[in-house]
């Protein structure tokens, strides 16, 4: 299927080459949506100088050249050269059919790239909090829609798995037990387990007489000297812990509703064999030398307070290996052996300078060929009403579940105050649906890379540029199919775009595929949310102005059901790659 602008960008491409000359064939048309017709051309005012005529003129001609029979009824040159173009009803609805006998809806399918997508990332041992809300929720609708797209996504969860504070943590779930109900918090309240094991640390550094083989602190770190030397049993602890950490994920990610699993888990731990001989050959490429006793790689261009060099620190001075030398690892893994042609890194924007460090130190040590593109989709911060970073009234980091599990109860009164003749379970399944899209839409309808205030109250409303309302408009459009007994899948009658409403919900529906791919190339989910929500409001003009069921004939009643059925299929798609569920009804 071929979208309006896709089919029209080689017709007026001739047309100015015709009208200007070779020298312009591959001329930018300047195609974009415009309130006074269905698409303006705008090249005239970017070609005119170099024509050496007025945009008016040039416009002009180029309208004369145009060859658009049985493409365009209208066209016409407005303002200082915009050229205004309105299809033809019948082009539309071929263009419509094509869409509604593509089981795709219009998206188009890439060439396929391998393309690992590092997000999420939480810490074993620790709550998810607000900050790991974004980077989930971004990185899996990428990850859904260029899998849509029909390439190769290659999920990278890079959790905390390793390090000296899982010698601490070790001792800690061996003195509670495995099956004691302290252990149960790894999966409950992780925070709380993690708490309990720093402050028996602390207080045993503190404690005096201090040093003996008995004291946490100093059993502690010889468990940390066991793990990092692979002491069998060592291990076998530490992947209990893990183990119970990743039950404590996965409850996280069902709630919210993500396609990472166990498989997708690749934390530090995962490189850790590796990070000697990443010293080793940068340091054999003459590209890390020791600075204060730590190995570092110096960029050029990289400097700091009073033009110092920042150095790129991948060995530290007590021999410990840094998130610098699990991320060269993680790079050169992700190219040698995934085989990737992109790789996306959905992580917080204060990591920018780090990764752009990370790259170029890769691209020297020949780990990262000029034809793979590092991407690093910058997520900004969730802020609360006083527009700082959202935090609990004690100042500790907002629990993730805890904040989901309040958008589920806020979404349940709604449902409890709007339905009541469902039955507990139905209003159950639905207030989780509104709950949990609420939550993800209002974060994937702004940019990744800026910062937005959390209001419940506005997330969940049914009204405005919110996921119930998107939500809503999918269950309205199965309510009509229900009332007379016809399954929407097999609506297939000719299109009649006779009215303004349904003509512009046709329009619309045919801009998908072109968002789809925009999304793909761009990493910006908020278009995809910004154009659902615009096919919300033209569908909802559309069924106030166009009434369906009582149609004037048989004919129209059907070709608005077709599009109807259009619609839900269009939205439903959008959504689910938003990663947003379809309430059946609200």
């Amino acid at each position: 299927m071929v979208s309006p602008l896709v089919a029209l960008t080689p017709k007026v491409q001739s047309a100015i080459a015709t009208a200007l000359g070779d020298d312009f064939r591959d001329a930018d048309p300047v195609l974009r949506p415009s309130q006074f017709a269905d698409v303006q051309v705008n090249a005239a005012l970017a070609l005119a100088k170099k024509a050496g005529m007025p945009p008016r003129e040039v416009a002009g001609k180029i309208v004369d050249a145009l060859d658009l029979d049985g493409v365009c009824d209208t066209v016409e040159v407005s303002g200082p050269g915009f050229i205004n173009l309105t299809f033809a009803d019948a082009w539309l609805a071929s263009l419509l059919r094509e869409v509604e006998a593509d089981e795709r809806n219009g998206v188009p399918l890439q060439q396929s790239e391998n393309i690992p997508i590092d997000y999420s990332a939480p810490n074993v041992a620790k709550e998810m909090h607000v900050g790991h809300l974004r980077t989930t929720i971004v990185g899996d609708s990428l990850a859904r829609t260029l899998e849509h797209l029909g390439h190769n996504v290659i999920r990278q969860n890079h959790i905390g798995d390793w390090g000296t504070p899982f010698g601490m943590l070790i001792e800690h779930l061996l003195e509670v037990g495995e099956d004691s109900p302290e252990a149960e918090l790894l999966v409950s309240n992780p925070n709380a387990f993690y708490q309990a094991a720093r402050t028996k640390f602390d207080t045993a550094e503190k404690a005096e007489p201090h040093g003996s083989a008995g004291d946490f602190d100093v059993r502690s770190r010889a468990r940390v000297v066991k793990l990092q030397a692979g002491d069998p049993e060592t291990l076998q602890h530490w992947h209990d812990l893990v183990g119970m950490s990743k039950a404590y994920f996965n409850k996280v990610y069902s709630t919210l509703g993500v396609t990472l699993t166990d498989d997708d888990l690749a934390g530090e731990s995962t490189y850790n064999d590796h990070l000697a001989a990443i010293c080793d050959e940068l340091e054999s490429k003459g590209l890390a030398t020791m600075s204060d006793g730590a190995l570092c790689v110096f960029l050029e261009g990289y400097t700091g307070r009073e033009g110092k060099p920042v150095p790129l620190i991948i060995r530290k001075s007590d021999g410990g290996y840094n998130y610098g030398t699990t991320d060269l690892a993680t790079i050169r893994y992700r190219v040698s052996t995934l085989g990737a042609h992109r790789v996306l890194y959905v992580v917080g924007a204060p990591q920018a300078l780090h990764f752009s460090m990370v790259w170029e130190t890769a691209r020297r040590a020949g780990w990262l060929p000029d034809d793979v593109e590092p991407v690093h989709v910058q997520i900004g911060n969730v802020l609360g009403e006083d527009r700082k970073i959202l935090r609990t009234r004690s100042g500790a980091s907002l629990r993730l579940m805890a904040l989901l599990e309040e958008a589920v109860d806020k979404a349940r009164a709604l449902i409890d105050t709007n339905r009541p003749d469902l039955d507990e379970s139905t209003r159950a399944t639905i207030a989780r649906q509104i709950g949990i899209g609420a939550v993800k839409y209002a974060d994937l309808s702004v940019a990744h890379d800026s910062e937005y205030v959390f209001d419940l109250d506005r997330m969940v409303a049914l009204t405005g540029n919110t996921g119930p309302y998107l939500q809503y408009v999918v269950a309205r459009i199965r309510s009509i199919f229900r009332q007379v007994g016809l399954d929407p899948t097999a609506q297939h009658a000719p299109l009649l775009l006779g009215e303004a409403p349904e003509r512009a919900l046709g329009v619309h529906l045919l801009g998908f595929g072109d968002v789809v791919a925009e999304v793909g190339d761009t990493y910006e989910p908020h278009r995809l949310a910004a154009y659902l929500f615009e096919l919300a409001q033209a569908f909802s003009a559309f069924y106030e102005n166009c009434p369906v069921l009582k149609a004037e004939r048989d004919e129209v009643k059907e070709s608005r059901l077709t599009l109807c059925a259009l619609t839900l299929r269009v939205m439903r798609a959008g959504l689910d790659m938003l990663g947003l569920e379809s309430p059946e009804q609200m």
